[in-house]
Formats: structure tokens, sequence, C-alpha cells
């Protein structure tokens, strides 16, 4: 059992797969980052020097009654709170996650693309006697019945 798990474990699908699953963490953390700390700083700006990440509704106070002046306050109070702009940088992060894998998959499929296969060999060819179109391997023109020379 365990030489047939070890066979399993290092095929190079498996293998492959473990390295993109630890490529796509640390590219969804870097993705985080950048929503949190450069895309929805400049929003929230246009839109009234709003922090999204602080966007939310209260539904039950805590034990220190509201109103909180941010999400970690009314965490700390215990109150019970619906976070709508966790929410929004979460969906932001999702879509640029998305636009960078279609971008990536576009890439990989114009180079796949790229990569055709020749054109098939020729299948016919002219007579050189009366430029009527015969088989490769005549050896004789079916129009003109000239000899062909053995190609």
């Amino acid at each position: 059992m365990l030489r047939e798990f070890k066979e399993f474990a290092m095929r190079g699908n498996v293998v492959d797969m473990a390295v993109g699953i630890i490529i796509g963490a640390a590219f969804g953390s870097i993705v985080s980052s950048l929503v949190a700390d450069i895309l929805m700083p400049p929003i929230g700006l246009l839109f009234g020097n709003v922090d999204f990440s602080n966007l939310f509704l209260v539904l039950k106070s805590g034990k220190v009654a509201g109103p909180y002046a941010a999400l970690a306050d009314a965490k700390a109070a215990g109150a019970v709170t619906i976070n709508y702009g966790v929410f929004v940088n979460a969906v932001i992060s999702f879509v640029i996650v998305a636009f960078a894998v279609f971008l990536l998959i576009r890439a990989v499929n114009q180079l796949k693309r790229q990569e055709a296969a020749p054109p098939p060999a020729p299948t016919t060819k002219a007579c050189p006697y009366c430029v009527s179109t015969i088989s490769i391997t005549a050896t004789r023109c079916g129009h003109c019945t000239s000899e062909l020379r053995p190609a």
C-alpha cells in the first residue's frame, strides 16, 4: 500500500498539481493585498472617503452598545454584523483572479494555435505534359496517356 501511494504521489500530474496549488495560494495572497492595499483606497476615495472593509450592518449590538466606528470595534464588542464591505473586497479579488486566469489560458491557447500541425503531404501532382491533376503515385497520365518518370 505504501508503494502504491508513493507511485501515485510521484506521478508527474500530481506533482504539477501540487506546484500549481502552492503557486495559486501565493498568487491569492498577492491579489488580496493588491485589492485591499492598492485598489480599494482610491476606489473608496472616489466614493467619498469610504473604507470598504469597514462597511457593515449591525444586526444585534454586543456587550457595548453601538454605534461602532469600525468593524473591529463591533467584533470586539461581540456584535452580530453583516460585513458587506468585506464581501465587496472578495468580489473584486475574484474578478481580478478570474481575469488573470483568462489571460493565462488565452496565452496558452495562442501558443497552441501557433504550433499547428504541418500541412499534410500532397496526394496529387500535375502532369508535366498536359498539366492535368493526377495521383502522386501515377506512372501514366490518365488524360494524355503520357508515361511519367518515377519521382
